[in-house]
């Protein structure tokens, strides 16, 4: 699944629960479990994944900043930490490209290579999950926001 679907993923999982230590854990967990989902990949060569990557890297870090920025002042902590949670089984990526090992034993990525069933057909899986952990997301933390508002 690509980051920015983690990423959104995690922006609903730390609003809805409003706990960053849970926020984190269900973040982690949710990665592997949409990682299983059938989804697109299965890159051509290192140059295509890379192409799709970076962009992808680039757009995860946006919402990441953009979640982070309109979640309201007592969920932000939650929402930041199931972000970081939910994306963090993919640093093994550009740790084992750049600096050459992974940061996680090999048994957890073995499990995470093994349950990927990725296809360059099924891009609209991520467009679909994209879509809906977005709009889940936005009101979630709109509604978030107006009950933080009317405390106020």
């Amino acid at each position: 699944m690509l980051i920015t679907n983690h990423v959104v993923s995690g922006a609903l999982i730390g609003a809805v629960t409003r706990r960053p230590a849970a926020a984190f854990a269900l973040g982690v967990a949710s990665h592997f479990v949409l990682d299983a989902v059938p989804h697109w990949g299965d890159w051509n060569n290192e140059r295509h994944f890379l192409h799709v990557a970076v962009r992808d890297g680039l757009a995860g870090l946006a919402v990441m900043g953009a979640a982070a920025a309109v979640a309201p002042p007592e969920a932000r902590l939650s929402v930041a930490a199931g972000m970081v949670g939910a994306s963090l089984p993919d640093l093994e990526k550009p740790a084992v490209m750049y600096l050459g090992f992974s940061p996680f034993p090999g048994a957890i990525d073995r499990f995470h290579a093994a349950i990927q069933r990725e296809t360059q057909s099924r891009w609209w899986v991520e467009v679909a999950a994209g879509t809906a952990f977005g709009v889940l997301t936005m009101v979630t933390v709109g509604r978030l926001r107006r009950r933080a508002a009317g405390a106020g």
